[in-house]
């Protein structure tokens, strides 16, 4: 692996619920209210290189998506770093911090929230290269029009609203408007889940065509870990806010070493097995406002232990560049 293109080192992110007047009111009078900590992201550290594809994979509420956001400046980190091309983005003046910006694009889950229903595709797509100057005014339409043909739309869309186009397409407005500032780095934060199987091949073909032909460097971001295994180089592999194994995508896949990996991976069907047997994992996540101690996964692990349940498992390599968390590896 070459020098890391972007990386977050030691990475969280808490939510906190302050208490209400009438909370604090009732506290003088010995009711005990507390506020509310939401551990979305722990600790967590990762690196991308140029041209790579890292896969985020995790159940609902893991927190890959405030990981995303954070590294697009969306979110503030409570604590770590976010390192783009070397330099800390949330310790740059002004000025560098708009251009890298301007680097860091998000690609949204939902391609129905995400779009401004008063404005036109023409508008969607070119507003950001237009107020950036990437781009003259004479020469809008034309830029517009090459991104479209990019993503596989009509350039004579350009004059429709949102919601005069399917999901698949609204998405691939979505992909055009983050292209159209010349990102080095996507983030695809389920981009897509919101859409129907046969479309979501239509979209992921488009992303590894526009990958390969812009050499972009990607965060992609899914619950569902055989698209990730389809589009990814790596994969990191979440359980409530912390890392637990992370790999080539091929070892992952073919050498699970975290059991909740294996429990993620037990659960994929596949053509070769004609008679599959789901295999579900026991119990429900833990509320991220009261984290268990030690291993998060604890409370749902088969082969939990003692030691388990009151430390926590480094991220230590096992291989060259496996990484897991676990105390029984």
């Amino acid at each position: 692996m070459s020098d890391p293109f972007l990386e977050v080192r030691d990475l969280s992110r808490n939510f906190v619920r302050k208490l209400t007047l009438s909370e604090k009111v009732g506290n003088l009078f010995g009711c005990g209210y507390r506020e509310q900590v939401v551990h979305a992201v722990d600790h967590v550290s990762l690196s991308v290189s140029k041209g790579e594809v890292l896969g985020v994979v995790g159940e609902s509420g893991c927190g890959k998506s405030t990981i995303g956001r954070m590294i697009c400046g969306l979110l503030p980190p409570s604590s770590g770093k976010v390192l783009f091309q070397g330099r800390d983005i949330h310790t740059l003046n002004a000025s560098e911090h708009r251009m890298t910006q301007l680097q860091l694009q998000m690609i949204f889950q939902d391609p129905f929230a995400s779009l401004n229903p008063r404005m036109r595709v023409r508008d969607i797509v070119g507003h950001a290269p237009l107020v950036h100057k990437l781009v003259a005014p004479e020469h809008l339409d034309e830029f517009v029009d090459e991104l479209l043909l990019q993503v596989g739309l009509d350039p004579s869309y350009k004059r429709r609203y949102p919601h005069q186009f399917s999901g698949g397409q609204r998405q691939r407005v979505g992909i055009a408007r983050a292209l159209a500032v010349s990102p080095s780095v996507l983030v695809c934060d389920e981009s897509v889940a919101a859409l129907d199987v046969s479309i979501q091949a239509q979209i992921l073909n488009i992303f590894m065509k526009l990958r390969d032909k812009l050499n972009l460097t990607c965060l992609f971001i899914s619950h569902d870990i055989g698209v990730v295994r389809h589009i990814s180089h790596r994969v990191a592999i979440m359980y409530l806010g912390r890392l637990v194994e992370l790999g080539n995508c091929d070892e992952i896949f073919s050498n699970p070493t975290h059991p909740y990996t294996r429990l993620l991976l037990d659960g994929v069907p596949r053509i070769s097995q004609r008679h599959f047997a789901f295999h579900h994992i026991t119990g429900e996540i833990p509320s991220p406002l009261a984290p268990p101690p030690g291993c998060h996964f604890h409370p749902r692990c088969p082969q939990a232990t003692e030691q388990c349940k009151s430390e926590r498992p480094a991220l230590r390599e096992i291989g060259p560049g496996h990484f897991t968390a676990c105390f029984k590896v």
